[in-house]
């Protein structure tokens, strides 16, 4: 099958507003998106630099907001020009913004009040308080402290924008320590909320005792994942500790007596008892060993990715049905690269079952079928690639002549990702547009070319690209956004000197003053 016919812009806005589709707001708004498509992809548009700023401190993008100075400044980038949208009053270093996330008002939930149906960031700070904050003023709307007795730093969605898992430091045994033959008891702590309004679902504690030397642990999707140097990696049911092991239900707000001391939940010095906490080995749902800990679940039936467990096998990745661990037909996946840096892989997050490998020079977009006349059975096949734009021929010949005058051709290969030739850095997904962009570079003398490609996620097919304009150092470390109508580049240049460029979607001037002039009587 080919791509389909590209729909009419003129006749879709017409049926909207003669209100074809006013029986589904769900249809107005894959059609608005559908249209924004279109114009995203036709010839004659064109990204502008609009924008260009730097900072010592990281710099965040999320949904239309750029968030400086560790989210205490909040620059919205959907204007015609970015604006300040907030910035919070300057704070010591105890007090700073660790780490966030963006909460979204779900759909269909009735909420206690106004300012809860508007989006707010959940943010993290350095003295272990959670707060929420509304993302277009920066006020703080709810507060909770977490607790004293470790070091929260880490937030994550357990299920997204509906639980969020906030992680402890790791606690590490110093030398000291360790001489003196003392272990350290608790390695981790896992405290659980359900988002807005914030309610307590447990901190759970991840002990030596129980689980062994756990280099890591997280949650998602109600998993409880914990991993080993060795590279074990282990699942159990979050929700099955909970029954089992939960010592006490606590209420953030609520008065409560632990350990001899009384106090109100999420308040301030009390904060939040350990509540959960495992005295025996939890039923064990799944274990695995890979190569680094990379472990994959996704697919239709559920399938996992891992990298068997010797470094022998770096780049090289097995796909098998989760329900018995069976490889699939075709389940291992090597892409033939000699490069410097490895190929990458991972299902894809359009939910479609697929999965996306990256090369230096390829983009293999892979799909899940059932074997024929094996229901049971599934096997890999290529959905379709994108290749890099580059000479067939890799194999290069110099020419050297000899005091004799003898001519001597000599033969090597290029690596794959040799910075002379065209290679693949960044792969993302625009699931409102459905848009595979690929950021791909390229060292031009001595400095690197980008260029930002929009591919159809159905077939492949090439339908824009975007030249950066900024130079691109593949040393430095790069983020690239594409979300509808803008495009956001940000880089970390040595010195922790961090450059912001945003690109938006506009009519190329050039064009619009040719075809007036050509409109004009003479």
């Amino acid at each position: 099958m080919g791509p389909t016919q590209k729909p009419n812009v003129c006749r879709q806005l017409s049926r909207r507003a003669l209100g074809f589709f006013s029986r589904d707001a769900g249809v107005v708004q894959r059609t608005n998106l559908g249209i924004l498509r279109v114009l995203v992809c036709q010839e004659s548009t064109k990204f502008k630099n609009v924008w260009t700023t730097h900072s010592k401190s990281p710099i965040a993008y999320e949904r239309g907001r750029i968030y400086f100075d560790n989210y205490r400044c909040c620059v919205s980038s959907v204007a015609s020009e970015p604006r300040k949208l907030y910035e919070m009053p300057k704070c010591s270093k105890s007090e700073k913004i660790e780490d966030a996330l963006l909460w979204e008002c779900p759909v269909g939930e009735i909420l206690p009040n106004p300012s809860d149906y508007k989006s707010s960031l959940i943010a993290l700070t350095a003295h272990n308080w959670l707060f929420r904050i509304s993302a277009t003023t920066g006020k703080v709307l709810e507060k909770i402290y977490l607790a004293s007795y470790c070091k929260f730093r880490y937030l994550s969605w357990d299920t997204p924008q509906e639980v969020i898992a906030v992680k402890s430091a790791q606690n590490k045994c110093s030398a000291l320590a360790r001489q003196a033959g003392i272990q350290q008891p608790i390695l981790l702590y896992l405290a659980v909320f359900h988002v807005l309004p914030f309610s307590l679902i447990g901190i759970l504690e991840i002990s030596k005792k129980i689980f062994g030397n756990v280099t890591d642990a997280t949650l998602s999707h109600g998993i409880l994942i914990v991993m080993y140097s060795s590279g074990l990696v282990r699942l159990y049911s979050f929700q099955a500790i909970i029954e089992q092991f939960m010592q006490q239900k606590l209420d953030l707000g609520c008065a409560c007596r632990w350990g001899g001391t009384a106090g109100t939940v999420g308040e301030a010095p009390f904060g939040i008892p350990c509540n959960i906490k495992i005295t025996d080995s939890p039923p064990l749902l799944f274990e695995v060993s890979s190569l680094e800990n990379a472990f994959q679940i996704g697919g239709h039936p559920w399938h996992y990715i891992i990298t068997p467990n010797r470094k022998k096998q770096k780049g090289v990745f097995h796909i098998c049905a989760l329900k018995d661990n069976s490889l699939a037909k075709n389940g291992i996946q090597e892409m033939e690269c000699c490069s410097l840096e490895s190929d990458w892989i991972y299902f894809h997050p359009d939910a479609s079952g697929r999965i996306i490998h990256v090369g230096p020079n390829q983009v293999k977009v892979l799909k899940l079928n059932e074997v024929e006349n094996n229901s049971a059975q599934h096997q890999i096949s290529e959905d379709f690639v994108i290749l890099a734009n580059r000479e067939k021929n890799k194999n290069e010949n110099l020419l050297t002549v000899t005091a004799s005058g003898r001519v001597v051709k000599k033969k090597f290969n290029l690596l794959d990702d040799d910075p002379e030739q065209e290679t693949f850095k960044i792969v993302d997904y625009e699931d409102e547009l459905d848009l595979l962009s690929v950021v791909a570079v390229t060292q031009i003398d001595a400095e690197g070319k980008a260029h930002l490609d929009f591919h159809c996620n159905e077939y492949g097919t090439l339908l824009k690209s975007i030249p950066l304009e900024e130079s691109w150092d593949v040393t430095y470390s790069h983020e690239v956004y594409f979300d509808r109508d803008l495009v956001l580049h940000i880089e970390q240049k040595p010195s922790r000197v961090f450059s912001c460029y945003v690109y938006q979607m506009v009519c190329d001037p050039g064009e619009e003053e040719t075809t007036n002039r050509s409109c004009e009587k003479e």
